[in-house]
């Protein structure tokens, strides 16, 4: 007969560390993407439209820009504590 096929086992600090580490690599891409929000706000015209839709503020659209980028700081922030504090616990290994 066949023999079953155990199920793969990751221990959980080394499983938790490896999503901290993805979450680590998808952030820059998370930024860029949250960055890229103010050019799809629309804009002022030059012609009228049937509809008029109102224009985002400079100064609104520079405060977004900002908070984005402590948002993303912070974020860097805990994650690189949160790596270190494991790695710590692991003994120092480089793994």
């Amino acid at each position: 007969m066949k023999e079953r096929a155990s199920p793969v086992f990751l221990e959980r600090r080394s499983y938790r560390q490896r999503r901290l580490m993805d979450a680590a690599r998808l952030l820059p891409v998370l930024g860029g993407l949250l960055w890229l929000v103010p050019l799809l706000w629309p804009q002022r015209t030059g012609s009228p439209a049937p509809a008029e839709v109102e224009a985002v503020a400079t100064s609104s659209a520079i405060v977004y820009i900002f908070g984005v980028w402590i948002v993303l700081a912070l974020a860097a922030l805990f994650l690189s504590l949160m790596l270190d504090g494991k790695a710590e616990a692991q003994g120092g290994r480089g793994d």
